[in-house]
């Protein structure tokens, strides 16, 4: 089977395509044929080394978490699932990588594909579809709050506005001009071109603060929340974890942040939205072999939506 390896951590030149043996499922695990293989960015920020505390130093090493299938085999163990089940899942990604022809998952990391959602559009829920779910819930969304989402066309933030609006709340969110078109598609009822607008500037309030692109620091953002607001952010570094306790301390403006937590329950609730009619925009796919173009793409101008490979 092919899968991409690397043996030392750089740019996209670390990556190689390489014929590698099939593994074999244990009697709790499944063998999975790889459709399809969605881009996210903590697969480049793992092999880059900017996460060398987590990652560790042990090669050879795998890229990509987020992946949709097919079970070719399964465990005499295993329950709940059969050779031939159409699935989406997710790795953990400083343990073994996804970006090939075939991956062992088990129980805990896969879960049924909706019949009417592609491989395409199931690979993108994992990452994106989770994280998004789980800041409105440590955010508390209720029906008519005002949401505000920074860094609102990548993928968390796809799934962010869909969810919010869902869940009854007014939402702003703002991105580049190229993104406005799809700010608006999710159902976004304000957008802001962060080239023209100030966010932190606005002359508005919000009860909820998400932040996805680290331009939004929350001493800036505490301007525009409520009294009694989140903000959370997705991107959990050190002086986060430090200036978050001591602000929660003293202020009702809480500052709080998210590390994604995969689960079955939230894989199957995000999927079912989809499946209703949650909207997916791809904005490229690439084929294996495509590998190195595809990051280089994606580490340079990001992804309206989500990019995947097709398998």
């Amino acid at each position: 089977m092919k899968k991409v390896v690397y043996t030392k951590y750089g740019n996209v030149d670390v990556l190689n395509l390489e014929e590698i043996e099939k593994p074999i499922p244990n009697n709790q695990q499944f063998l999975i044929k790889i459709k399809s293989v969605a881009i996210n960015p903590i697969d480049w920020k793992i092999f880059m080394g900017d996460v060398k505390l987590m990652s560790g130093s042990k090669f050879p090493k795998y890229v990509g978490c987020d992946f949709s299938g097919i079970i070719e085999m399964a465990g005499s163990d295993v329950l709940g699932f059969k050779v031939g089940d159409e699935i989406f899942g997710i790795l953990d990604p400083f343990k073994d990588g996804v970006l090939g022809e075939y991956v062992l998952a088990d129980e805990k990391q896969i879960a049924l594909k909706p019949a009417n959602i592609s491989f395409e559009h199931a690979a993108t829920i994992p990452t994106a579809g989770q994280t998004a779910l789980q800041m409105l819930v440590k955010g508390n969304i209720t029906k008519g709050q005002h949401v505000l989402i920074n860094g609102a066309s990548g993928g968390v933030g796809m799934f962010a506005i869909q969810i919010a609006k869902n869940r009854g709340a007014v939402v702003t969110a703002v991105a580049s001009a190229k993104g406005q078109e799809f700010l608006k598609k999710w159902g976004s009822d304000y957008t802001i071109d962060y080239n023209k607008q100030n966010v932190s500037d606005l002359n508005r309030k919000f009860d909820v603060i998400l932040e996805l692109s680290n331009k939004l620091p929350y001493p800036k953002a505490k301007k525009i929340m409520n009294s009694q607001a989140t903000y959370i952010t997705a991107i959990p570094e050190l002086p986060v974890f430090i200036n978050s306790f001591f602000n929660n301390l003293i202020s009702k403006k809480k500052y709080k942040f998210i590390i994604m937590k995969p689960n079955v329950q939230d894989l199957n609730l995000v999927a079912d939205y989809v499946a209703k009619g949650m909207g997916v925009h791809v904005s490229n796919t690439y084929p294996l072999t495509a590998y190195k173009e595809a990051y280089i793409k994606n580490v340079k101008e990001g992804a309206l939506g989500k990019d995947v490979f097709i398998v």
